[in-house]
């Protein structure tokens, strides 16, 4: 308390700055905070919209309002810092500064806005349309958060605090300019393991494994509407709007009762809803009106607005159908959005299914495309160069790699089982040596020598399943639980930042020259393994191709027809920004902007 204290007293004498790019917290919460109380003169509140008490390591009860953003917003800090001068205060612990916070409350605090983008079909749009409107929003001052209540995705991404949130909700988050989006965003993942189960992660933490009627019987009744509900409630506390995403369609008539995805979502957070088309499948009117007559009249009543996604060549000719649409429906149709061609991480596993080959560069690299495969956006960035990437799910594909990838998956024994059958893992034997190998996360677990699971945890019996023997290690999986960290350090090899995340279960001896060097709080640890000599590498963390260092190193051993394979040297965030910026423009220009603000703001 005396070191903020102390700090809260030079940011008095100091006065107000605004938004300080050179303040060693900033964006701490968001791009654009006011950094003239990054030590909050009112600490500790215990005022409940703004925090809430927690019990530390020592067993005594704190104030943590790490998430409270009040204190940073522009107007906020402009009236604490003039009724500070007002008063001539000048000593932090004077008493009559607790007094301004209330008059502050009274004046600026007022509970978020809910929006929500729900589709006719799955693949809709919905995800990019969330994205745009965050980005639009957020450029009118907006303090924005996406949501998702219920998400089904392999692709995951570890937040500051250790929880797990789908990869869409944290590019969303990056739409909205956050620094740090967490589980609250995204409160239910579900991770399918097979055709039939799904690991459940609640607020970024495993759960439990469910399959569709345990999930839809006991846990939705169950802890499933109170968990979207807290968490609703958490983010309209901090927040101007929350930018809600439905999932699949709002009108599945078979589960309506039981979707905590769509409409009930809209319930608890007492969203307008707007409803995405995509007019690239066709049939796009029939897919809104046969969508919005299924839904039952209590809830139609949210849909306040339709928008006609994806529009290739002259939007103009949905106009007339657009008209017809509005006079059956009486819903405007606020957007008519012309197809975008900018790159995005994919969402879920559905729209990888039918991908073959991404890229059109010299060098390919072969990815084997698991049944389980997870967090395939790994590869991403790697679409930056000059690549071409196919995705390999039989042997005699395989044949003209310049690379080969194992990427991460939900069940590593299973899928290493699954190549063993198919002739994936004898082909991939004989490239030892040969071709680079990378093995990441699941596919790492894979190069090892052995992989103990004596509970059954991982694979469907228990005992031990030997791995293609790349490298000396050996990953046992010794109870029901999931490292999930983020990491940043060195490329080893050349001293180069890297950072990625770990989400995994079971864990690794590993007994082989390290790949990384990675900082954990004031110590630092060995990371991965590699064989330079034999090309094989593999590593624990995802999104190791994001910055351009691991990217370019692994591309340097990667020859096509003996040349070298160019790497460039652009961070993939800088890539993902300039695509969420060229998608706003194309929602600015597709949205009736008028008819848009009109129903996001209406009731703030």
């Amino acid at each position: 308390m005396d070191n903020i204290t102390k700090k809260v007293g030079e940011e008095i004498a100091r006065g107000y700055i605004g938004s300080n790019t050179g303040c060693p917290y900033h964006p701490s919460h968001f791009k654009g905070q006011n950094c003239t109380f990054c030590y909050c003169p009112f600490y500790p509140c215990h005022d409940p919209d703004l925090g809430h008490s927690i019990v530390s390591k020592r067993g005594r009860d704190i104030w943590d309002c790490i998430n409270c953003l009040f204190i940073h917003r522009d107007d906020v800090c402009g009236f604490v810092m003039s009724e500070i001068r007002r008063m001539g205060i000048t000593d932090p612990k004077d008493p009559r500064i607790k007094g301004i916070l209330p008059e502050a409350k009274d004046k600026f605090f007022r509970r978020g806005k809910a929006l929500m983008v729900v589709g006719a079909t799955s693949d809709a749009g919905k995800s990019v349309t969330v994205a745009a409107i965050c980005r639009i929003l957020q450029r009118k001052g907006y303090l924005v958060t996406p949501f998702k209540s219920q998400n089904m995705s392999l692709n995951s991404k570890v937040t500051r605090s250790g929880a797990e949130v789908a990869m869409i909700q944290d590019f969303q988050a990056k739409a909205a300019c956050l620094s740090n989006p967490d589980y609250q965003m995204n409160p239910i993942l579900l991770k399918p393991k097979g055709d039939t189960r799904s690991q459940v992660i609640v607020e970024g933490k495993p759960y439990g494994d469910y399959d569709v009627p345990g999930y839809y019987n006991e846990f939705v009744p169950g802890p499933g509407i109170d968990i979207v509900r807290r968490n609703v409630d958490f983010l309209k506390k901090k927040f101007d709007f929350i930018v809600m995403e439905g999932a699949g369609s709002p009108a599945e008539i078979n589960i309506y009762d039981r979707d905590i995805a769509n409409m009930k979502a809209a319930e608890i957070a007492d969203a307008d809803c707007l409803l995405v088309v995509n007019a690239d499948w066709g049939g796009s009117f029939a897919y809104a009106l046969g969508t919005v007559e299924l839904i039952p009249e209590k809830d139609r009543s949210r849909i306040k607005g339709i928008i006609i996604n994806n529009v290739r060549g002259d939007a103009s000719r949905m106009k007339p159908g657009a008209e017809r649409l509005e006079e059956m429906l009486g819903i405007p149709v606020v957007g008519i959005i012309p197809h975008a061609d900018v790159f995005l991480p994919s969402e879920d596993s559905e729209s990888f299914r039918s991908k073959l080959v991404a890229g059109t560069g010299k060098t390919v690299i072969s990815v084997i495309k698991f049944p389980r495969i997870a967090n395939f956006t790994d590869i991403d960035p790697l679409l930056m160069e000059d690549v071409t990437v196919r995705f390999v799910d039989r042997a005699e594909d395989l044949e003209g790699s310049d690379a080969i990838i194992l990427p991460g998956t939900k069940n590593t024994i299973g899928d290493l089982a699954w190549m063993r059958g198919n002739g994936i893992a004898d082909r991939i034997v004989g490239f030892k040596g040969k071709i680079p190998i990378l093995g990441l996360c699941g596919g790492y677990q894979m190069m090892g020598a052995m992989l103990k699971d004596p509970g059954a945890l991982e694979g469907s019996v228990p005992g031990d399943t030997p791995g293609l023997g790349f490298f000396d290690n050996v990953t046992e999986w010794r109870e029901y639980s999931k490292v999930t960290v983020r990491d940043e350090g060195v490329l080893l090899k050349t001293g180069e930042p890297v950072s990625g995340y770990e989400i995994h279960m079971g864990i690794s001896d590993v007994k082989e020259e390290p790949l990384f060097k990675i900082n954990r709080w004031k110590s630092s640890e060995n990371e991965g393994s590699v064989r330079e000599s034999e090309l094989l590498f593999g590593t624990y963390l995802h999104g190791v191709f994001d910055k351009p260092a691991f990217r370019k190193y692994f591309l340097s051993f990667v020859k096509h027809a003996g040349e070298d394979t160019a790497a460039g040297v652009m961070d993939y965030d800088d890539y993902l920004e300039h695509s969420i910026e060229v998608l706003a423009d194309t929602f600015e220009e597709g949205f009736d902007m008028d008819a848009f603000m009109k129903i996001a703001e209406a009731g703030r």
